[in-house]
């Protein structure tokens, strides 16, 4: 099973859950440490998140994580803000944030490359254009592997 396919079992199975408390699903992360994994669900509101918003999510989580059983083996949850450097999970993502900096990684190189660093222009017909450089540049939604937001501090 892809790492993308075992991310979307895991977001059907935990958007219902986040978005009922209120907050939006951003997406989850599951990276495999030997027996033992981290699941790492991201969440927002447009007032923020705290503590006791992630503490919330993560008990009615748990309790879907316990009943659905959809990870092998031993797991930590930990549910989190997305942070100043977002990743960017979901194509919509990728149109919201057009116009901020944002650094991608490939599964596969294109044209030599795995990693790019741009202004993100947005989504056009399944790819994601970036301006780097004074060029611009379509990269398949398929082919990525990782995308964050750069924080212009």
């Amino acid at each position: 099973m892809t790492m993308r396919h075992q991310a979307s079992k895991l977001d059907r199975l935990l958007e219902p859950t986040v978005t009922a408390l209120g907050y939006e699903f951003v997406g989850v992360e599951n990276h495999a440490q030997g027996r033992h994994s981290l699941l790492r669900v991201y969440i927002d509101s447009e007032q923020g998140v705290t503590l006791d918003d992630c503490e919330r999510v993560s008990q009615q989580i748990s309790g879907v994580l316990d009943v659905e059983d959809p990870i092998r083996g031993e797991y930590t949850l930990e549910v989190s803000s997305p942070g100043l450097d977002r990743r960017l999970f979901k194509p919509e993502h990728f149109e919201r944030f057009a116009g901020h900096k944002v650094r991608i990684r490939l599964y596969a190189p294109i044209d030599g490359r795995h990693k790019y660093n741009g202004t993100l222009q947005g989504l056009s017909d399944d790819h994601v254009v970036i301006e780097e450089d004074g060029m611009e540049i379509s990269l398949p939604w398929s082919s990525i592997s990782k995308a964050n937001l750069v924080p212009d501090l």
